[in-house]
């Protein structure tokens, strides 16, 4: 069998790249549907882009790579596209828009998309091996079972990265980008929750509050969230894209509140209140128990100098924690590393020593923020790859 384009992948990034390469174009999957990673985000309804994304919101060894594809397909584009398609959907919060009824409806029109556009996709099929010659890249796969020999000119890399293992994602793209000499950068879990040893917040599982937390790299205002084996929520798995191991974080709960003043005005107006009772009126009564089991929050508040509760709010928004490490890849939204960048076109995703073999998506060393950053990618990087294949000879 002989084609323009096979596309290894039919996630986000590779529908995207066949819904604009031009036809005579093959997508494979080794999974029994495509779109796995769409159909379950965003609790099913699929936080598909993101209103404020800007190259400003990906980390990557190069950070400007990202900008010549994310300049010629933006949010507003993906948007206009879901809402061509009668797809309802709505924004959560700071900018992060969902589907108002399923993600399935993202995967649905990303797949009329690329048959449309004249392309075909083929499901449980798995890639055996992966030459080059004069002809092109000679593909052998296996499709339910039968082996297929496919010859194309063009190769795509969509295969994404290591994260989410029980979906199937494995370090294929990695493994052919090096096959032709391509560098790959160290891969490692990113948007991840972090762990904590001898069981240290699972008395707090369940808790959540506001937080911001930093390190010397950043900081992310959003949830945390206790759970049993240690930290997630919104702004854990942010930082965690900027944490590497044996470092430590710095939570500051009640970021915008001022609680030396509401303590100290308390002081004056219910001096008899117990300390515990008016910390639990600002932050949640387990982690103010959690707090005060090592004896420091005693008494009434009318014992507490000016000093004591300066140090008692310093405590508060200045709390470092070293996690042990991370849940891994097991439950990582995103890979970090990757395909290098610099081996790669900014404009088309094409391999600069090896024609026609294109990487796209998670598979590439540009990682995206939590909240529709990593589908924008997709989406942009898919464009640009697709288009600089329809327009080759």
């Amino acid at each position: 069998m002989q084609i323009k384009t096979l596309i290894l992948g039919a996630g986000a990034a590779g529908m995207m790249c066949a819904a604009h390469a031009g036809g005579d174009c093959l997508v494979v999957d080794h999974a029994k549907n495509p779109g796995e990673k769409i159909r379950i985000s965003g609790g099913g309804r699929c936080n598909f882009t993101n209103m404020y994304a800007t190259p400003e919101n990906y980390i990557s060894q190069n950070p400007h790579f990202c900008k010549s594809a994310m300049a010629r397909y933006t949010q507003w584009d993906f948007i206009d596209l879901v809402t061509r398609y009668g797809i309802a959907w709505h924004e959560k919060t700071l900018g992060q828009l969902f589907c108002d009824d399923s993600a399935r409806q993202i995967v649905a029109m990303l797949v009329k998309e690329l048959r449309d556009a004249g392309a075909d996709l083929w499901l449980q099929t798995s890639v055996v091996d992966v030459r080059h010659g004069a002809g092109g890249y000679t593909v052998r796969l296996e499709r339910e079972g039968k082996p297929i020999t496919v010859t194309a000119q063009n190769l795509v890399l969509a295969t994404g990265g290591k994260s989410i293992p029980k979906m199937g994602a494995t370090g294929l793209a990695y493994d052919i980008a090096q096959q032709f000499d391509l560098s790959v950068l160290d891969t490692r879990p990113g948007l991840v929750p972090f762990t904590f040893g001898a069981d240290r917040f699972k008395p707090l599982a369940g808790v959540a509050l506001p937080a911001r937390l930093s390190n010397a790299r950043t900081s992310f205002d959003e949830a945390l969230l206790f759970t049993h084996r240690g930290l997630s929520g919104p702004a854990v798995l942010q930082i965690s894209s900027y944490w590497h191991e044996g470092e430590e974080i710095t939570a500051h709960l009640l970021p915008d509140f001022d609680l030396f003043s509401a303590l100290r005005d308390q002081r004056q107006q219910s001096g008899r209140k117990d300390l515990t009772t008016e910390l639990a009126r600002h932050l949640p009564a387990r982690l103010v128990e959690d707090l005060a089991a090592d004896g420091s929050l005693k008494g009434r508040l009318a014992d507490q100098s000016d000093a004591a509760l300066q140090a008692l709010c310093d405590r508060l928004h200045n709390w470092r924690l070293k996690p042990t490490g991370t849940e891994g890849y097991r439950t990582a939204e995103v890979t970090l590393g990757g395909i290098d960048t610099d081996a790669l076109s900014s404009r088309t995703m094409e391999a600069k020593a090896q024609p026609g073999l294109y990487a796209i998506g998670e598979a590439v060393d540009v990682t995206g923020w939590l909240g529709g950053y990593n589908f924008q990618w997709a989406w942009a990087s898919g464009f640009a790859a697709g288009q600089a294949i329809a327009t080759s000879a």
